[in-house]
């Protein structure tokens, strides 16, 4: 007989306190027609101020598969999800967004892949309801830039809705990058990726959280991690104005040879050309301190994100998360200090 297997639903939220009970009850008919599957939910609070934290706490509370993670402030979406793929138990991590815009059902989908030998199985979205046209237009051409400029094969239309083997959440964590972009990272361990298809549902409830900011963020973090191109772009671009130059200054040194009369005029010429000079110096400084701000945010090894508090693990064996990865204040506070001593290497 084999062994049952264990699924963790990582699930970031930020001021979802209108879709919680909906989602959870959503699951839990979901993992009831998963036959031969355990489950735990994985809910990582990122600086909620609506009472999710509270509405979770109390579902955690009824059900001991619930867990919460309350992170100390806002890091962000993709850091949110790196702790609840930290600190999840399963064989199998699903990773989906609080909002209900990944319907729960789909899981099933990703199971039956899983279970055939699939590591990766991902979400590409055929359709994406209650969006705005300029947001669907935008989406698409992130995708398709990301992919002409990367050199790692990463899917059109699929977002962090997917599942991942333990040996594949193993190997993420080991990938410490501050500027995170998962769906990338994923793409770029490789393994046996299968694609489900399915239509992306309109909010359940709120607002969006991610705006133009963010999600321009997150298209930067996108390009910047997985490809230097841009770089090459640059130096390309400036080469190819440098030539122009070159061409340009050759002309008129052979038409003042050919007419020593002739004059040359242009203000408005002259003032179109430096300012485009002007610009493009500008524009490829822009891109190197685009990379280097990452290098430079790197360079300082803080942790990804810190802990507050957890709620669920109290009753279970030891964990898989090794607290090393990322300290949290509330570790610290309860660790002998010997021990806490020995693992930052002070005597």
């Amino acid at each position: 007989m084999n062994p049952r297997k264990l699924v963790s639903v990582v699930i970031p939220v930020l001021n979802e306190v209108d879709t919680l009970d909906a989602l959870y009850g959503r699951l839990l008919s979901t993992f009831e027609r998963a036959s031969g599957t355990d489950f735990e939910v994985v809910f990582v609070d990122d600086g909620s101020s609506d009472g999710s934290r509270e509405r979770i706490r109390q579902i955690c509370a009824r059900d001991p598969r619930i867990r919460l993670i309350e992170l100390s402030r806002n890091f962000g979406h993709q850091l949110a999800i790196t702790a609840g793929i930290d600190h999840s138990a399963g064989d199998g991590v699903v990773v989906m967004d609080g909002d209900l815009q990944d319907p729960p059902e789909v899981i099933l989908d990703m199971l039956e892949r899983w279970e055939a030998g699939a590591d990766v199985v991902y979400g590409v979205r055929e359709a994406r309801l209650g969006e705005s046209s300029v947001k669907r237009a935008a989406a698409s051409v992130h995708y398709r830039l990301l992919r002409w400029l990367s050199e790692t094969e990463i899917p059109l239309d699929s977002g962090d809705f997917r599942l991942i083997s333990r040996q594949v959440a193993d190997a993420l964590g080991e990938m410490r990058e501050s500027s995170r972009y998962l769906r990338g990272m994923v793409a770029w361990l490789g393994f046996r990726q299968e694609a489900v298809h399915f239509q992306r549902d309109p909010r359940y409830a709120g607002e969006p959280k991610y705006n133009f900011r963010s999600l321009l963020k997150l298209s930067l973090d996108g390009i910047t991690s997985f490809t230097d191109r841009p770089l090459k772009l640059a130096s390309q671009l400036g080469l190819s104005v440098t030539g122009l130059a070159v061409v340009y200054a050759s002309w008129i040194i052979v038409a003042k040879l050919l007419d020593p009369t002739r004059a040359f005029q242009g203000f408005s010429a002259i003032m179109v050309v430096v300012l485009f000079l002007g610009g493009v110096q500008l524009f490829s400084i822009g891109i190197l301190g685009q990379y280097l701000a990452r290098v430079y945010t790197q360079s300082k090894g803080r942790p990804l994100y810190v802990v507050g508090r957890r709620v669920g693990w109290e009753a279970d064996p030891p964990h898989r998360f090794d607290p090393t990865m990322d300290r949290t204040f509330q570790d610290d506070a309860l660790e002998p200090d010997a021990m806490r001593a020995d693992r930052w290497g002070h005597r």
